[in-house]
This record gives C-alpha cells, structure tokens and sequence, in this order.
C-alpha cells in the first residue's frame, strides 16, 4: 500500500474509531449531537477554565482553525459560549451549564475508552498511539511537502515546473 492509500486509510481509520465512540453516548445519555471530538475540548475547559481558542488548539495539539470549528460546532449545541477577550481579537471559550452537566458522563466515557484503547493497542504489533506521536515528530523534522518536491526534483531533476 506505500503511501498511495494512507490519507484515505488514516481518515477511515478516525471515522470508525469517532463512530465505536458515538455509539456508546447513548448508554451514557450523550446522545442529541454530541460528537467524539468534543470530549478533549470540554475535557481542557473543565480542568483549566475558560480559555482562548488559540490556547484550547494548544493545549489539544490541534490546529487554531480546527479548534475554532469545534468551538463553532459546539456553540450550536450550546456546550460552550464564545465572548471577546481583553484583546477583540481574541474570543475565550467557555462551557455552559448544559456542558458541566455532562462531566460525570464524560469521564465515565473518557476511563472506558481508554480501556478499551489500551485493549486494542495490544493487539497491533506496535502500539498506535505511539506510532501516531512518531509519525507527527518525524513530519515536523521534514514536513511531507519537503518530501513531495524532493521525490519530484529526484524524479524529473531540474525539469520540475517552478513552485507558486
């Protein structure tokens, strides 16, 4: 497989892993559009308190704009509320009533699933996790667009058209 199909095979991977999680909100009374991805958010402001979206993408290891779509996702389900910060720039999440009602269910989810995480990682012959964190430090060495215009320049040397 190489690398023709890995994009594709990582997303499906996170879509069946996002999917096993959702299904066991219900049980939890999770149900009503709460997604997998909301957990760490909600997780950071509960321990840290309101924060700034540029702070919670930090702290989660995500991007500002993928943090500020969760964020966005979020508000509509009324989990958190946006204001603006001493800077207008900036807006400080924080969580809503609705939100802190559901940390108990939350960290019941969050305690099972690493169970069932640390369950799964045994079957692989190395754990994911550990792969994952090895596969990003080694991109942030050389970010994989460095290694697209090498693997050209070493395919058709010089006659590679000119980048933007």
């Amino acid at each position: 497989m190489a690398g023709e199909l890995l994009g594709t095979r990582l997303r499906h991977l996170v879509e069946v892993l996002d999917g096993d999680v959702a299904a066991a909100y219900p049980a939890l009374g999770l149900g009503g559009g709460f997604r997998p991805r909301f957990t760490p958010v909600v997780r950071a402001l509960a321990a840290g308190g309101p924060a700034s979206i540029r702070d919670l993408a930090a702290t989660l290891g995500v991007t500002h704009s993928a943090a500020s779509q969760t964020v966005a996702q979020m508000v509509r389900q009324d989990l958190v509320v946006t204001e603006a910060g001493a800077d207008a720039r900036r807006r400080i999440v924080r969580l809503t009533a609705k939100a802190e009602a559901l940390l108990p269910a939350l960290e019941r989810e969050w305690a099972a699933t690493v169970a069932a995480v640390t369950a799964f990682e045994a079957e692989l012959a190395y754990p994911l996790g550990r792969l994952v964190e090895e596969a990003l430090a080694a991109l942030e060495r050389t970010p994989l667009r460095d290694r697209i215009a090498a693997a050209l320049e070493e395919a058709h040397g010089d006659s590679a058209p000119p980048g933007p």
